[in-house]
């Protein structure tokens, strides 16, 4: 049996393993820090080869051209066969409106033209008849000169025999009357052929006049059969039925919101990007998107366009920066993102859902939106002109 010095020099039960676990301790704390080490340099890596070179921002939405559809004319809806969310093709009617009335326009504008069109064939029939009547007075004015050349003709003839007592001074008074008789009807054919003349120009020119009356007539008729047409609210274009904001019955007056139809193999992306990051971003370059409504889905579209100024500018009440009291924020302009026709025509997408998206800023973008920089670029120095407003001022090229 051991002592009880002995006892108190062995060592307890429980702390004897204690020893043991130190290696395995540090075993696994070396592991977590080579670990953590490893991911730490891939990480970093991984930055310093792709992820400082990408500009990336969340302040991005699915958006689409959505196309409102008004009314134009006013009347009571007769008719509305589609429904929200249903798919339309361009040319389906969205709504109809009661036609009765307009047609009635257009049946009373088209008997207004049909009652003109016979004034104008009237006056037409009237314009050929007078034109037989010049020719009427001009076989008169022929058969009146005639008559006065034989007039004249007998005069002379009088005048020569009473001269050598041949013929009495009664038969030469008779012939002279009736040679100014002869005289005075062929003035009087003449008067006749020009009146007749007249009444042809004066037909003529309401024939004209009736012409463009039948021609405000017709703008009449085409005026309400276009109002006709309104009545029958079409899609523009495809998409699908959203907000529908009309049923039977309803009266509409011109302008009032019917529906919206939104063309969901037409979306896009706007990406809002800081202004710090606008040097970066050309169009052309290649864009990754994620979009929260696909997780896990990676999306390849293009730098489309960037907007022309930042999206205060065009706010409805933009900021006025000449204050006393003024704070520097970072402006962010719209970038329009274009996605692909094949993910778009999945119709998966919906305008307002959110994204993120990532631009590439090592691609230089396409040839052609890169053409209209170099074209700038290289633009002759004649074309140049002072920041002051005025004429163009020429420029030597430096060697």
């Amino acid at each position: 049996m051991p002592t009880v010095a002995e006892r108190r020099e062995m060592p307890s039960g429980p702390a004897a393993p204690v020893k043991g676990k130190r290696p395995l301790r540090r075993a696994v704390l070396l592991a977590v820090l080579l670990g953590g080490v490893g991911f730490g340099g891939y990480e970093a890596y991984g930055y310093w080869t792709n992820g400082r070179f990408m500009v990336s921002t969340d302040d991005a939405y699915v958006q689409a051209d959505i196309t409102v559809l008004s009314a134009k004319v006013s009347g009571y809806v007769a008719e509305v066969p589609v429904e929200n969310n249903q798919a339309v093709k361009a040319g389906d009617v969205i709504a109809r409106i009661d036609a009765g009335d307009y047609r009635l326009a257009v049946r009373a504008a088209r008997d207004k033209l049909a009652t003109q069109q016979a004034a104008i064939e009237r006056l037409a029939r009237q314009a050929d008849a007078g034109r037989a009547g010049v020719q009427q007075a001009m076989a008169q004015l022929d058969a009146a000169r005639a008559d006065a050349e034989r007039a004249a003709g007998e005069l002379q003839r009088q005048s020569q025999l009473g001269q050598s007592g041949y013929s009495t001074a009664a038969r030469l008074e008779q012939v002279r009357a009736d040679q100014q008789r002869s005289a005075a009807t062929v003035a009087g054919a003449e008067a006749a052929l020009a009146a007749a003349h007249a009444n042809v120009d004066v037909l003529t020119a309401q024939g004209a006049e009736a012409e463009r009356v039948a021609a405000e007539y017709k703008t009449a008729v085409d005026r309400a059969e276009r109002d006709l047409s309104f009545t029958e609210i079409r899609a523009p274009v495809d998409g699908v039925v959203g907000n529908r904001a009309v049923e039977v019955g309803s009266y509409v007056q011109p302008g009032a919101r019917l529906a919206a139809v939104v063309p969901l193999t037409t979306v896009h992306i706007d990406a809002n990007f800081k202004e710090t990051q606008m040097g970066s971003l050309h169009p052309g370059q290649r864009v990754r998107l994620e979009i929260d409504a696909l997780p896990g889905r990676e999306i390849e579209g293009r730098v489309e366009s960037v907007a022309p100024a930042s999206g205060s500018v065009f706010s409805l009440l933009p900021p006025e920066n000449a204050t006393g009291n003024f704070t520097k924020i970072v402006q962010r302009v719209p970038v329009r993102i274009a996605i692909p026709d094949d993910v778009a025509n999945e119709r998966l997408l919906r305008p307002g859902l959110s994204a993120v998206v990532r631009v590439d800023s090592r691609d230089a973008g396409s040839a052609e939106a890169a053409a209209p920089r170099r074209a700038v670029a290289q633009a002759p120095a004649s074309t140049q002109t002072d920041a002051t407003d005025g004429p163009p001022v020429a420029r030597k090229h430096k060697p």
